[in-house]
């Protein structure tokens, strides 16, 4: 990545740590798309709805509130993220988040939640 400033850096040794732990782009393009598709009050509905375990498509769009349509419209798009998985049942699609990690993303965003708006010190989490 080319430095998009000519200035010299307070910390020279901060920035190239920090460049060095930096993402790929492949990867860094992965987990903003990951995020976008997080940021929908739907799409997050649809995930809060699967913690609690699998649910097909016509029961997840009661659940959010939603038409059939819009329900297996965003399920494509958290399908494609491997946000969701799917397991056909006959002519029934039942849908589960993907893995443990899909439920321990929003816990996280909830504690950061938690922590910010009332000035909490955050978790104690081991710096690498």
């Amino acid at each position: 990545m080319t430095p998009l400033t000519s200035e010299a850096a307070i910390n020279p040794t901060a920035v190239a740590t920090a460049r060095s732990d930096a993402p790929s782009e492949n990867l860094l393009s992965r987990v903003v798309d990951m995020f976008e598709a997080l940021a929908d009050p739907t799409r997050a509905r649809i995930l809060y709805a699967l913690r609690g375990g699998e649910l097909c498509g016509r029961d997840l769009a009661i659940v959010v509130g939603v038409s059939k349509s819009a329900a297996s419209h965003q399920l494509r798009l958290l399908r494609d993220r491997r946000l969701v998985k799917p397991r056909r049942a006959g002519n029934i699609i039942y849908y589960a988040a993907d893995d443990v990690h899909v439920s321990a993303l929003f816990r996280e965003a909830e504690y950061h939640v938690d922590h910010v708006r009332p000035g909490l010190p955050g978790h104690p989490y081991p710096q690498p």
